[in-house]
């Protein structure tokens, strides 16, 4: 086989002499997203966060977590590729992994990056006949959900990722693509990123609809939608699954038929 050139989401050409055969994946959505292309097997490290499917903390080695990990052990694995991604790892580590491997960065803010990853992912590791029947599958249940939300209400919303300090997904990342793909208008969505906000003055000019509290990265539970609640006048405080709204890859597929529920249950 020829040597083969792919670059990857942050402009990084890569040369490959064969096709990676051993991996260590830094992202919990990219490890789901490798195994459902068929790649199980080939997966060598992967973060403590990396919990689905569950049998795979008890069979891969773990390296780490998502921001800090072990150097020396996935320098022992003898990785041919590193997998990351551009916001869930730092640019000090991706860096650092460099030293010891090829990294293949991510980034992923909307459903087209997210296509264009999958896509990718079945050049890089030789599964395009597999990547292309996930993006088959998700197109379907994309439009078919489409179909469910367009005649719905516009809604306004907070989503709280953070407690101690309180923070917020604000606009250009992925979770304020999945509300929007959920006609829900994201109050701080011309702020960046996840930034800090008063509790004491939430509802503050937002004429909120509802306050979403995700079950991660910080595992919010009814205790804190009651705390928050004293402070949200008439929007109502749900909790909500956080993987549905923040993990891409694959798990959109299933994301789908959750929000359908939610909407349901509104």
């Amino acid at each position: 086989m020829e040597n083969y050139v792919l670059t990857d989401a942050i402009g990084t050409q890569h040369t490959f002499a064969k096709v990676p055969q051993r991996i260590v994946s830094l992202v919990p959505s990219q490890t789901e997203l490798l195994v459902d292309l068929g790649l199980e097997s080939k997966i060598v490290g992967i973060t403590k966060f990396c919990i689905h499917p569950k049998n795979l903390r008890n069979e891969k080695v773990i390296v780490g977590g998502t921001k800090k990990v072990d150097y020396d052990k996935i320098k022992s694995l003898a990785p041919d590729i590193i997998v990351c991604n551009k916001e869930e790892n730092t640019l000090e580590m991706v860096e650092n992994l460099r030293q010891i491997g090829q990294v293949w960065v991510t980034d992923i803010n909307t459903l087209e990056d997210n296509f264009q990853m999958i896509s990718d992912f079945g050049n890089l590791f030789d599964c395009m006949a597999e990547a292309e029947n996930w993006n088959q599958k998700i197109a379907l249940a994309m439009n078919d959900f489409k179909k469910f939300i367009q005649n719905k209400a516009v809604k306004r919303v907070a989503y709280f990722i953070w407690k101690n300090p309180y923070m917020v997904a604000a606009g250009a990342n992925f979770i304020n693509e999945m509300l929007l793909l959920n006609r829900f208008e994201n109050a701080f969505a011309k702020l960046s990123r996840y930034p800090e906000v008063n509790i004491q003055e939430i509802n503050k000019d937002k004429d909120l609809d509802y306050v979403f509290l995700s079950s991660e990265p910080y595992p919010f539970k009814e205790k804190d939608a009651l705390e928050i609640s004293v402070y949200t006048h008439s929007a109502n405080v749900i909790l909500v699954d956080g993987e549905m709204f923040s993990w891409y890859g694959s798990r959109i597929l299933k994301a789908f038929d959750y929000f359908k529920k939610l909407h349901q249950n509104l």
